[in-house]
């Protein structure tokens, strides 16, 4: 274990001395780079030191056990020091996982009403408040990217981006289905229907991430329609981008500028690409059980919400909760860690079998 933290250790006091490089503070891309950095290890660190500390300590305890007067209390000590550090150590190995580099991106979110009509819309519009509630609790900006709606206020589809460093991460666990079993506003006899909707996360792609060729696009642009300010229709704002190889269809008429639309669809098509590249290599390595819990499928049922009960379950992990109306005005802080951690225990024992499997 130690061999493994040195290097870090080392990296972290490199990363102090360059933030006191006047080269590097008068760099300002270099130095929200290294800052940046600097702040992800904190906790490792921190987590590093306590552990070195603990085994120095135990080393102490250790020494004093023959001596007549202090062995009693060195025993005593050495139980307390024991436990710590096998807490300290299984910290540790979660910080040391390796981390997916998408999850530092921006994110773009696609909610869509599924089974259920007018019912499934109602449905994906909460879908919709409670993702962008939940970010916006989390420090993140929400834009909305573009929005179909429905005659009773529901969405048949809504994409919005989700900017800031870990906007992705911190949203993934909502992609799949989620299912709603209630009784609908449209429903005169009271009985409990269900519905669905489903929720696509997706690394918001750069250029750099994504090439696309520009004779490869159609772009055709229109005039926007439906709810809006004054004006929304008086101007050929809205664009619509056809990538010819692929057949996919992108849309943006929020703003009111054509070249802003252009941008954000242009943007979300390179989020569309990039999605279906990551799933081809997803279903190469299907089996890998490093997989993330919930690969974010749109067929995969990943959550029930139940009216008459008042209660939540995230199938993917069991985890159930009777806090519906939180849930649903954005508190996901306590299910998104329950999977978090399973997620992470699910990435232990892969490696623990891989590495078993090795030496065998």
């Amino acid at each position: 274990m130690l061999e493994k933290l040195e290097p870090l250790e080392k990296e972290y006091q490199t990363l102090e001395q360059q933030l006191a490089d006047p080269a590097v503070l008068s760099n300002p891309s270099a130095y929200q780079r290294i800052t940046k950095r600097y702040a992800e290890m904190g906790h490792l660190i921190r987590t590093i030191r306590a552990y070195k500390q603990a085994l120095a300590q135990r080393e102490e305890a250790r020494e004093l056990l023959s001596d007549p007067e202090l062995g009693e209390m060195a025993r005593a000590d050495l139980q307390e020091l024991e436990v710590r550090i096998r807490a300290l150590e299984a910290e540790l190995e979660l910080l040391l996982l390796p981390k997916d580099p998408l999850d530092e991106k921006n994110a773009i979110v696609e909610v869509r009403a599924g089974t259920g009509g007018e019912e499934a819309a109602l449905f994906a519009a909460e879908l919709r408040d409670m993702i962008m509630e939940y970010a916006r609790r989390g420090g993140y900006r929400v834009e909305v990217l573009d929005t179909s709606l429905t005659d009773l206020g529901g969405v048949s589809k809504v994409v919005f981006g989700v900017n800031g460093p870990g906007a992705y991460g911190y949203l993934k666990y909502e992609a799949g289905v989620h299912r709603v079993q209630r009784v609908p506003a449209t429903e005169t006899q009271g009985r409990i229907h269900t519905s669905t909707a489903t929720v696509a996360v997706m690394p918001e792609a750069e250029e750099v991430d994504v090439e696309i060729d520009p004779a490869d696009l159609e772009i055709t642009v229109s005039r926007a329609s439906g709810p809006g300010g004054q004006g929304v229709n008086t101007t050929d704002s809205a664009v619509q981008i056809l990538h010819k190889p692929t057949g996919l269809i992108v849309s943006c008429m929020e703003s009111r500028s054509q070249i802003k639309n252009k941008e954000r669809a242009l943007s979300i098509l390179r989020t569309r690409l990039l999605e279906m590249r990551r799933a081809e290599e997803a279903a190469k390595r299907r089996e890998s059980r490093l997989a993330q819990i919930g690969a974010g499928e749109r067929s995969e049922k990943i959550r029930t919400y139940n009216f008459p009960q008042s209660r939540v379950t995230d199938h993917r992990i069991g985890f159930t909760t009777h806090d519906l109306e939180g849930v649903l005005s954005g508190d996901l802080s306590k299910l998104h860690e329950a999977l978090r951690k399973a997620d992470q225990e699910r990435q232990l024992e892969a490696l623990s079998q891989a590495a078993a499997s090795q030496s065998a």
